[in-house]
């Protein structure tokens, strides 16, 4: 996996969500496309079907290398996540990514119940870790969600958005994302032109790293990061559609580009 975890962490928290607004109506199809730029210059581009169907979800998508990145690092992977809502909660029931990038393969595969991590699947193995590797405790995968899953936000208004903390886990590390207003500023982009809520947020991880990692320590005491969700309809459900993230080599900046309904 990328040494900046939170770098994959929010294309795949982005690239998921636009289509909730069909949470409470018959089954809908969705496809939704976002970039993913570093330093001004496109490395990144997702693709993504999503269908909701009463209480249930689930998603599949894939993310490709672009631009640029293409010369030095051709990476391509999918990803999928399906679950159900327990109130104005997501619980997913099953996460799978897998990657190559090179020469260089991964599967991922995480299985929950209850809210809670059941099963984890990481092919190849992990890597046997040090004594500065901060491990994973039965307690950590409690009430958690995968970064896709975690993604799909339902509040009451615009004020009870930023107001929550994301408890993310990816197959290996686990980290929250502690939300905060910040702004209202109006946005646009195919399919929805409005006002967008802006929310600060603070990375904070808890397991499944290695301490003293200066790109963790970075993104924990210095990184400026920037999520601006945005209402789908009238349904009471909030979908990111910009992010950034500041990194020690430069900002990373995630952009909804097109999301259309596919029936």
């Amino acid at each position: 996996m990328p040494k900046n975890r939170l770098a994959c962490f929010l294309p795949l928290l982005l690239v998921a969500c636009l289509p909730a607004s069909a949470v409470h109506s018959a089954p809908q199809l969705f496809h939704s496309e976002y970039s993913v730029s570093f330093l001004g210059l496109t490395v990144a581009r997702s693709r993504f079907e999503s269908t909701f169907s009463g209480r249930t979800f689930s998603i599949k998508g894939s993310l490709a290398s672009a631009g640029i990145a293409q010369i030095f690092d051709d990476t391509r992977g999918t990803v999928s996540a399906s679950g159900r809502f327990a109130g104005s909660t997501p619980r997913p029931d099953h996460f799978a990514t897998t990657y190559i990038s090179g020469r260089k393969a991964k599967k991922t595969e995480i299985g929950f119940s209850g809210g809670n991590v059941a099963s984890t699947v990481n092919v190849p193995p992990l890597k046997k870790r040090g004594e500065d590797w901060v491990s994973l405790s039965r307690q950590d995968l409690r009430t958690v969600v995968d970064p896709i899953s975690a993604a799909l936000v339902r509040a009451k208004g615009p004020e009870h958005v930023c107001d929550r903390t994301v408890k993310m886990y990816d197959g290996e590390m686990r980290a929250d994302l502690v939300l905060a207003y910040s702004s209202i500023e109006p946005v646009s982009f195919p399919g929805y032109k409005g006002d967008a809520i802006f929310c600060s947020a603070r990375f904070v991880p808890v397991a499944g790293y290695r301490k003293g990692h200066k790109s963790i320590t970075y993104l924990q005491n210095r990184s400026k990061i920037a999520i601006a969700f945005a209402p789908v309809g009238t349904t009471g459900v909030y979908a990111p559609v910009y992010a950034t993230v500041g990194t020690q080599i430069g900002t990373i900046t995630i952009r909804a580009r097109k999301f259309e309904a596919a029936n």
